[in-house]
């Protein structure tokens, strides 16, 4: 399968994209941890096959920091010891904000959320799931392929 289309080659599409990653950068200028961000962006990514955003989270995260190990594990995150409960309960979200059901997130997940995560960090992880699964199905759509993003590539779009 080859890549449909250059959304970003479009008028339209580039003026999307540099306000899509401003609200990108103001997750990631918020007090939730960039390798959380990048773990819940990576998951909510595996779930919706966006091979494009699973090479891009995969190398920020390994930027940011991150163990390598931790990042193989994430799809298997409830099967590890790898994972702190705040991390634990930041990618139960993200599933269940990629799953969405009627109820959006469980109460019990929300709690445990916001047991680990302040207001401001919720609110950054209410908006990372939220632009995560809509670059995911942007990513999908047009076919976009996984194996050639370069670290910091997305900064060109940020103002």
């Amino acid at each position: 399968m080859e890549p449909r289309f250059n959304l970003f080659a479009t008028e339209t599409g580039a003026k999307l994209a540099k306000r899509f990653a401003g609200l990108g950068q103001a997750v990631h200028q918020s007090p939730l941890p960039k390798t959380t961000a990048e773990l819940v962006s990576l998951r909510a990514s595996q779930m919706n096959g966006c091979g494009f955003c699973i090479d891009m989270h995969v190398k920020e995260a390994v930027a940011a920091g991150e163990d390598e190990l931790r990042l193989h594990l994430v799809a298997g995150w409830r099967e590890t010891t790898v994972f702190t409960e705040a991390e634990q309960a930041a990618l139960e979200f993200a599933e269940e904000g990629t799953r969405l059901t009627h109820e959006g997130v469980s109460d019990e997940t929300w709690a445990k959320v916001t047991k680990h995560y302040d207001d401001e960090q919720v609110a950054a992880l209410v908006c990372l799931v939220g632009l995560i699964n809509a670059a995911n199905r942007m990513a999908v759509i047009t076919h976009q392929k996984g194996g050639s993003y370069q670290t910091g590539a997305m900064a060109q779009f940020e103002s």
